[in-house]
């Protein structure tokens, strides 16, 4: 039964005072939501209602491609972890037993399961195998935020493929894509699918499903024919203006001078005709200088990947002893490798001197200096994608993520099968992700107006909002009562305000929930025998005799599916 005057629906009728994004100010609003600690959330009961409405559409679709459900624990050895080399990642959480075991909470679940496949699979003929779960995930965040955006504790339909070869998992992969392009779409959300970065993870490739809307942390660049995350689009760069070439460097004064805009001003000439060199120190490697148009921005994932290593920036200390002093370094005799990005063209470029107050200018790559050339830059807005059309950046959240693993967990694990010939070879294998707490947000974010949430109908926690204008026995109230039980009885899912409470603040509240369909019995249309029927996305309002209401609720439904 869902009647508001025992339902608990603590709604609030100011925004939170810590809330950020849209969706956490209204999850909270609408009582579908409450903190109990950073980053940690609990779903109240209309909350949870719609999660469950996410997780009813990612079973359905993951089983339709073959998928078989099962659960596995948050609480795993750390020595699956170390074999895998994920231990060292911060963001898990690690802990130990009365016994002084050492033990981590998943944050995903590959290496749980490829435990169980090593031990389990042998022939070929058990493979391809799509199994999942959905289950609690933990993350050790820094910075959580956002209400679910962000947390450190949170539910995710993970599944995972198992296949004999690479071939076997591009098709397990382009099954989870379309098992996922319907997911979003029945939920109602705008999305794109994109070119990911493989990140902790690892394998070989990897897509991500991103639902544009301000609250993203995701950027996503957009073009015809053209999209993929910021941490791995490429593109065509505009061009920019340099001055005429020297035949050889110029050094020139600038005292006090130490950023692009103050050095390209006092030269008249345009930022992208800098060479901005940020120095990093690699992991494995040492000190190396990076490269970048002083218009553009290095790109962390970018450079991570070519260098194949994790780096840091290099603290001002190391920079003094390495090159010169901050603010006025370049790579001009430099005496450490240097990576240029593949922007930098040409000739003519000015850079730090490796002196105080000085810059170079007439500088010219390869000449002066030699490099190894790499894409390191994040594109920009206007920049020309593959297909020769301007690039738009949108900022988007994060809401599924697919990764072909190949063999990253299956070769530490042992997972291996026999072919036909009895040879054996390690299980390829593919993941795939989807967060329930984020596709909800994200329904939000994309949906919601200024008097609240406006839910699709197939994730909505129910597709009626029956509002009652009576008092208890009086014969609005029963009128109320019957149509509530008609409509239950046609089997919408209907949420009933039988509160003791006024008109407005029972309508403000229908409006805060986004329920798809507002039903409203009061004294006025009563008395001239009709109800009040209101959708919520579009405001078209209709008088349909009390009477034929319910059968004309279901009409309506179907009319905003």
């Amino acid at each position: 039964m869902s009647r508001l005057s025992s339902y608990f629906l603590p709604t609030l009728r100011e925004d939170p005072a810590d809330a950020e994004a849209l969706s956490h100010r209204l999850m909270v609003r609408a009582g579908l939501i409450r903190q109990l600690g950073a980053g940690l959330w609990t779903f109240l009961p209309a909350g949870y209602r719609v999660v469950k409405r996410v997780e009813r559409i990612l079973r359905e679709e993951i089983d339709a491609i073959g998928g078989q459900e099962m659960l596995m624990p948050v609480l795993q050895p750390a020595e699956l972890w170390r074999r895998t080399g994920r231990y060292e990642i911060d963001e898990l959480f690690k802990l130990r037993d009365r016994k002084e075991a050492e033990l981590a909470l998943a944050m995903t679940h590959e290496e749980n399961l490829t435990f169980h496949i090593a031990r389990e699979v042998r022939s070929y003929r058990e493979l391809p195998m799509i199994l999942y779960h959905v289950q609690t995930k933990e993350r050790d965040e820094p910075r959580p935020r956002a209400g679910v955006l962000r947390t450190r504790e949170f539910t995710m339909k993970d599944s995972y493929s198992f296949d004999r070869d690479a071939e076997g998992l591009d098709r397990s992969y382009e099954l989870h894509i379309q098992a996922y392009d319907r997911i979003f779409d029945r939920c109602g959300l705008r999305w794109y699918r994109v070119e990911a970065d493989v990140g902790m993870m690892g394998g070989s490739g990897a897509h991500e499903y991103l639902a544009p809307c301000e609250a993203g942390e995701n950027e996503v660049a957009l073009a015809p024919g053209y999209a993929a995350n910021l941490e791995v689009a490429s593109a065509e760069p505009q061009p920019v203006d340099l001055p005429p070439p020297l035949d050889e460097p110029r050094e020139v004064p600038t005292p006090g001078l130490t950023t692009v805009e103050e050095v390209s001003g006092a030269l008249g000439v345009p930022a992208g005709a800098a060479l901005k060199a940020i120095p990093v120190v690699v992991e494995g490697r040492g000190f190396v200088l990076t490269l970048v148009r002083g218009d553009h921005r290095l790109n962390e994932i970018k450079l991570r990947n070519a260098l194949g290593s994790d780096a840091r920036p290099a603290r001002a200390e190391e920079i003094e002893a390495e090159l010169g002093p901050p603010g006025f370094i370049g790579p001009v005799e430099a005496g450490v490798p240097v990576l240029k990005d593949a922007a930098i063209q040409g000739a003519g470029y000015f850079a730090g001197a490796n002196k105080p107050d000085a810059h170079l200018i007439g500088v010219a790559p390869g000449r002066d200096f030699s490099f190894e050339e790499v894409d390191i830059r994040s594109v920009e807005a206007g920049d020309a994608a593959p297909g020769g059309h301007p690039i738009e950046i949108e900022p988007a959240i994060e809401v599924g993520q697919i990764f072909k693993l190949g063999t990253r967990y299956s070769e530490p694990l042992g997972a291996n099968y026999l072919d036909q010939q009895g040879r054996e070879h390690p299980i390829v294998m593919g993941s795939y992700g989807i967060g329930p707490a984020r596709t909800v947000a994200a329904a939000i974010e994309q949906g919601a107006d200024e008097r609240g949430i406006v839910w699709p109908r197939s994730i909505a926690p129910w597709d009626v909002h029956l509002v009652g204008l009576g008092k208890d026995g009086d014969e609005v109230a029963e009128a109320a009562e019957r149509l509530y039980e008609e409509l239950r009885e046609t089997g919408v899912a209907v949420v009933y305000d039988d509160r003791d409470a006024g008109p407005g603040e029972k309508l403000t509240d229908a409006e805060l929930l986004g329920c798809p369909l507002r039903i409203t019995v009061g004294r006025k249309a009563l008395a001239e025998g009709a109800i009040e029927a209101q959708a919520r996305r579009t405001g078209a309002e209709e008088r349909p005799p009390i009477a034929e209401a319910a059968a004309r609720a279901l009409q309506l439904l179907d009319g905003l599916d």
